[in-house]
């Protein structure tokens, strides 16, 4: 938890105080997941959050943030795991590193809990981050996501219900209504 604490805190500082870009986060209703609405311009980034809570903020700059360092030319100083990460890795890198914020603030901060962020993190957590994203965003990654498909028979029902099992409901993506 401290190298988390450590690279949460530096992008925070960083995402405050860097005067080369701005990060601007405007309030959204109801619960967006972080990519719903981002806008990634050459020096700032805009990101839709939740209005109502104010815990779910970091970590939403924080996703953010990551796409406009990859835009800048900045992803290796910022997602060093994931320093040439295009498309669907580079989606995942961030999302982990938004998923371990979270569990983050929800284990040492004791932040309120919020759907979107949970899911991500719970997802994350058991393994199941890559069909997280390809259920939650069924148009992007189409290509990755048949690929990730046929080497991995069953996985997305095993998903599925993983998920029913956790959540209670079925996954985003899955939803209706």
């Amino acid at each position: 938890m401290d190298s988390v604490y450590a690279w949460v805190t530096r992008e925070q500082i960083n995402i405050e105080e860097d005067p080369s870009f701005w990060v601007i986060t405007e309030s959204a209703e109801g619960e967006p997941y972080p990519w719903e609405g981002l806008d990634v311009r050459d020096d700032s980034v805009t990101v839709r959050a939740p209005a109502r809570l104010q815990d779910p903020q970091l970590p939403y700059m924080i996703y953010a943030h990551q796409h406009l360092m990859a835009r800048m030319g900045r992803q290796d100083e910022w997602l060093p795991e994931a320093p040439d990460a295009e498309g669907f890795d580079l989606e995942r890198a961030i999302l982990a590193r938004v998923a371990d914020a979270w569990i983050l603030g929800r284990s040492v901060f004791n932040t309120v809990p919020y759907g979107p962020l949970d899911e991500i993190a719970y997802a994350k957590e058991n393994g199941f981050l890559e069909p997280f994203i390809f259920t939650a965003r069924p148009n992007d990654f189409a290509a990755r996501r048949a690929e990730w498909v046929r080497a991995n028979p069953g996985a997305m029902e095993r998903y599925r219900q993983w998920f029913l099992d956790t959540f209670d409901r079925e996954p985003p993506g899955l939803r209706t209504g």
